[in-house]
């Protein structure tokens, strides 16, 4: 599967953005999907999981309170709606897939996009 990530930008501290990840190939309904980030300097780091029904979510603690992910299988599309944004969410996101079960782990990862760049202003 082929993922193209877009929907970055610069928004001020509080602000809100939309990220869609578009998947091309087949069997998009059976890939967990996810997304990471990584901020310049720093490792990359799990942002948030979706099983592949949508039926279960998992979101680090950082973005708890503040960023939902969603899909929309019809369309081969995972979202990542991010609100109250942070200086410190200020990275490059990644989408990414794998077949099997939802986990946060990056290496479990098989399939990836090519990131967008989120930059948060104070």
């Amino acid at each position: 599967v082929q993922l193209q990530a877009f929907g970055g930008g610069s928004v001020q501290a509080g602000g809100s953005l939309r990220l869609s990840c578009e998947a091309s190939g087949r069997s998009f309904s059976s890939y967990v999907m996810a997304w990471f980030r990584q901020a310049s300097g720093k490792e990359r780091e799990f942002v948030a999981s979706i099983a592949a029904s949508g039926g279960n979510t998992g979101l680090a603690t950082s973005v708890r309170s503040r960023f939902t992910i969603s899909r929309d299988n019809a369309k081969n599309t995972v979202y990542l709606e991010m609100n109250n944004l942070k200086p410190d969410d200020t990275a490059v996101y990644y989408c990414a897939a794998k077949t099997g079960f939802m986990v946060p782990f990056i290496g479990d990862y098989e399939y990836w996009g090519q990131g967008t760049q989120v930059t948060v202003s104070s």
